[in-house]
């Protein structure tokens, strides 16, 4: 497939030419407008598609609302920062852009020393770890690599979110999911060339008691992997789970809720006392995506949904099983979808074949026989083509009981 992003930056960006842009603002995005600035490159602006960060400024620098970037600089050079090249490229290829760039040539020897970031620093350099990793795997076509994986070790949850994407709110016999879940990342791993950010997520992850013992595991099987386990901020884990990190790089990401949240700061005051990395991030509003409900689309139309969603490369490991997505994920494992062969892989049947099975899933670009009973989730559903949610709807409203839905 024809890449349109470049891989080499820094001599293109430093002659004269259109305004330049950092589009998307993952963390490692002042890394990136810092690296810039040493190599002498003017920055503009930054694009963005969470509206939050539109009127705060970035870097001491405008962020512009993604879908409203053409009506401030209708011609520019575009650097993109998030670690999967592919969405915001196609999303800004729509809107008349052309000329795209990887920062990997900025991030190989950018100095984190010289500049102060906002983050704690071994939080930044693993994102800068991660960013690299994958770009440099989007440029080498001969390798299989998964950009993260998202390891699923209980559907059990804290917290009772009505639109989760990850359809927790279907769940009426919420359980933990960690049997043999070692085995399976080791399988996956032994199968691939990299995966680039190991997630531990749930439903609530702290929310099984073996979740310290599980992160121990898949970072014994290798030291350098970039592991984060995933919470919204209600459970503060316990001193002992804490300790038995010290010497290893691991890092929270904690979305945070606010009242719901209600641990928050008791889990930040533990994290950094044992030194752990972190990053608190807000969440106002989600893009609805959790209904499940078959839409009987064209293949055409189930292509584009597929091209235009940002979780299909949210690589999901739930019950020794790898699905593509989290949706299609949990929706089989509630039986709420009729499954095929193509839509997952079984890492428990380690035949010769597997490493073939694995690419030809992670490598799709077509779309799955699930993506049919999903509504869509763009990265910006006010200019999706193919979309079927509600747009943008308020984060964590809560439901009283189990959402009820159709099994099959």
């Amino acid at each position: 497939m024809e890449k349109i992003v470049k891989k080499n930056c820094i001599e293109s960006l430093k002659k004269p030419g259109p305004p330049i842009i950092i589009a998307t603002l993952p963390e490692e995005a002042e890394a990136i407008y810092y690296a810039c600035k040493d190599h002498g490159i003017e920055i503009s602006a930054f694009c963005d598609n969470e509206l939050r960060r539109v009127d705060k400024g970035y870097c001491g620098l405008k962020v512009i609302h993604t879908p409203n970037l053409a009506k401030h600089y209708p011609n520019a050079r575009i650097i993109i920062a998030f670690f999967n090249l592919d969405e915001p490229s196609d999303q800004l290829s729509k809107l008349g852009y052309k000329d795209f760039y990887s920062p990997l040539e900025l991030l190989e020897n950018y100095n984190i020393n010289k500049h102060t970031h906002r983050h704690k620093q071994s939080y930044i350099e693993t994102k800068i770890a991660i960013s690299k990793k994958s770009h440099s795997m989007y440029f080498d076509e001969t390798k299989t690599y998964l950009r993260s994986l998202d390891i699923m070790i209980t559907t059990k949850c804290s917290m009772k979110c009505k639109s989760c994407a990850n359809l927790m709110q279907y769940y009426v016999d919420a359980k933990n999911t960690d049997k043999n879940i070692l085995s399976a990342v080791k399988t996956l791993s032994d199968n691939v060339d990299a995966i680039s950010e190991f997630r531990v997520i749930g439903g609530e992850p702290l929310m099984n008691k073996n979740w310290a013992k599980i992160v121990n595991g898949i970072i014994e099987q290798d030291n350098k992997r970039e592991v984060f386990i995933y919470t919204n901020g209600t459970i503060a884990p316990k001193e002992e789970d804490l300790k038995s990190f010290k010497g290893k790089d691991i890092n929270f990401y904690i979305t945070n809720y606010g009242k719901l949240s209600k641990n928050i700061d008791k889990m930040i005051e533990s994290l950094e006392k044992y030194g752990i990395g972190y990053m608190n991030k807000p969440a106002d509003y989600w893009v609805d995506c959790s209904a499940i409900r078959q839409h009987k689309r064209s293949p055409k139309e189930n292509k584009i949904l597929f091209k235009e969603c940002c979780a299909k490369h949210f690589y999901t490991l739930l019950n020794g099983k790898l699905y593509t997505c989290p949706f299609i994920a949990n929706a089989a494992n509630l039986d709420a979808i009729p499954l095929t062969n193509s839509d997952f892989v079984d890492l428990t049947n380690n035949n010769q074949n597997l490493r073939d099975k694995i690419s030809k899933l992670v490598n799709m670009r077509n779309f799955f026989p699930a993506c049919d009973f999903c509504d869509g989730r763009p990265l910006d559903p006010t200019t999706a083509e193919v979309y079927d949610g509600k747009g943008f709807i308020k984060a964590a409203e809560q439901a009283v009981n189990p959402i009820t839905f159709k099994k099959y």
